[in-house]
């Protein structure tokens, strides 16, 4: 037996960061959602809604920490219309897609990614979207793709390493303008399993205070439900 699709009922533009949208389902759930910049195209199986001749693409906070922190309710979302983003850990493209959409065809995401057979994946998602630019390189060498970045305003950091906050404060050095921002998924996990993760999450914390970023408390969020020993930072870089 077929189970009945629940229609959507209203889509409107997020109270806060702009080219984030809400679904709205006759059910009264409500659904982050992107404005999708390849039409037609899925990244990770994620439903696709069309409202008034537009495509959105139903953003799951299970699948990405930027939804996850948005939906806990983060002050601040730094990745903006026309910005130039560098993603370190883009993985297969699930979250840095978002970004995409979130940018637009004026703005740029540069993907790093180490792992060769995900790389092959973000390489497939790359092709239909001309504004993300995979580099397939080691983000703790940041000089490795010098001629490829530009100064970014925003730095995007996923990756599962021990030392994630000085690998970031590196690229920062490189890439990041006077001014911007970074934000960092902090994987209390991948650095010390021994420790408590509220211990590790001070130790990066201490790490980017010390080291030029400005971070406000309510710029630090955990992502339970959605993923367990995780916060995400938002910081500004005032070097």
């Amino acid at each position: 037996m077929s189970t009945r699709r629940v229609e959507v009922v209203n889509i409107y533009e997020h109270e806060k960061f702009p080219k984030i949208f809400w679904i709205e389902y006759e059910d009264n759930t409500k659904k982050l959602a992107t404005i999708n910049l390849a039409p037609g195209m899925q990244v990770y199986g994620e439903t696709l809604e069309r409202h008034r001749e537009v495509e959105y693409r139903v953003w799951s906070p299970f699948r990405s920490k930027l939804a996850a922190s948005i939906l806990n309710g983060i002050s601040y979302m730094p990745i903006k219309p026309e910005y130039k983003v560098l993603y370190l850990g883009a993985a297969s493209g699930t979250t840095s897609s978002h970004v995409s959409d979130i940018v637009g065809l004026n703005g740029v995401v540069y993907c790093v990614e180490f792992a060769a057979r995900v790389m092959r994946e973000l390489l497939q998602v790359c092709e239909h979207r001309r504004n993300m630019i995979p580099i397939f390189a080691d983000a703790r060498s940041p000089n490795l793709y010098t001629n490829v970045v530009d100064e970014v305003d925003v730095i995007y950091c996923d990756v599962a390493q021990p030392n994630q906050a000085e690998l970031l404060t590196n690229n920062a050095e490189y890439y990041l303008k006077p001014k911007g921002w970074i934000m960092l998924a902090i994987k209390a996990r991948s650095i010390d399993v021994t420790k408590e993760p509220s211990k590790v999450y001070k130790m990066e914390i201490n790490y980017l205070l010390s080291h030029g970023f400005t971070i406000k408390k309510e710029n630090v969020i955990h992502l339970e439900p959605y993923d367990k020993d995780h916060v995400m930072v938002v910081a500004r870089y005032d070097k």
